[in-house]
């Protein structure tokens, strides 16, 4: 009978050690409630709680990444276009997580979700797409305040994907195509312009100087004959034939 006695007693220690005694690794946080009432944040390591009046909430502290799916949104210059985007939040207050919001995780991920729609919509979509480090910066600002009061971090936020329509897609290639073209026009012409300044430069310089001119002659003669078919007209001065001209006459 001691002995039967020995081991209940044994038995109900043990299952008041389990249930007394946690174990917290280093990203959690326990919020503590005894009898109702939130005592205070305990952790990381071995906690001890009063079984059956101690309430524990395990809290996680870790950097949380939230995917935010794709948004419709209208453009301040009435383009239909799809946002989506991640954001990086984390909890830096246990207490305020647990007591002043009923899911933090969720009510973020809905202001995620209605602050991508709204910084979006302000803006035209060619700063949509060209600003997008700056209307990361203010989706970023707006969260980090308005989850404060939660005991949440907003550390980043990233636009992931911009899906603009198929006929907005045509449009904006059209619009590259036509930018490309004008630019290659435009370095053509420049092209043809330093080119007619070297020519004029050039043929200044051999006006001062005649010399240069048939010794430019004759090295076009020298690249002409590199073919073997071609045939080379060289030209004789018509001062060399006017003595023999006078003598026969």
């Amino acid at each position: 009978m001691l002995f039967m006695n020995i081991l209940v007693l044994l038995a109900l220690a043990v299952a008041f050690f389990v249930s007394a005694v946690k174990i917290l690794p280093e990203y959690e946080r326990a919020v503590i409630f005894r009898l109702g009432r939130i005592i205070r944040a305990k952790g990381p390591g071995l906690i001890i709680l009063i079984p059956y009046i101690d309430r524990m909430v395990r809290v996680d502290l870790r950097t949380v990444t939230l995917d935010v799916p794709p948004q419709d949104i209208i453009t301040r210059d009435n383009v239909s276009v799809k946002v989506s985007a991640v954001v990086y939040f984390r909890v830096i207050d246990p207490i305020k997580a647990i007591i002043d919001v009923a899911d933090f995780h969720f009510a973020t991920s809905q202001l995620a979700q209605t602050t991508l729609r709204s910084v979006c919509g302000q803006g035209e979509m060619d700063n949509l797409l060209a600003e997008r480090d700056e209307i990361n910066e203010r989706i970023q600002s707006i969260l980090d305040k308005d989850t404060a009061p939660w005991g949440v971090k907003v550390g980043k936020v990233e636009v992931k994907e911009i899906d603009l329509p198929e006929g907005m897609r045509r449009a904006m290639a059209k619009q590259a195509e036509a930018e490309r073209e004008r630019r290659s026009k435009i370095i053509n012409a420049e092209g043809e312009f330093q080119a007619a300044q070297r020519i004029s430069e050039a043929a200044a310089i051999i006006a001062q100087n005649p010399a240069a001119l048939q010794l430019r002659y004759l090295q076009t003669l020298q690249d002409i004959a590199v073919e073997n078919n071609s045939t080379t007209i060289f030209p004789v001065p018509i001062d060399l034939l006017t003595s023999f001209f006078e003598k026969k006459a």
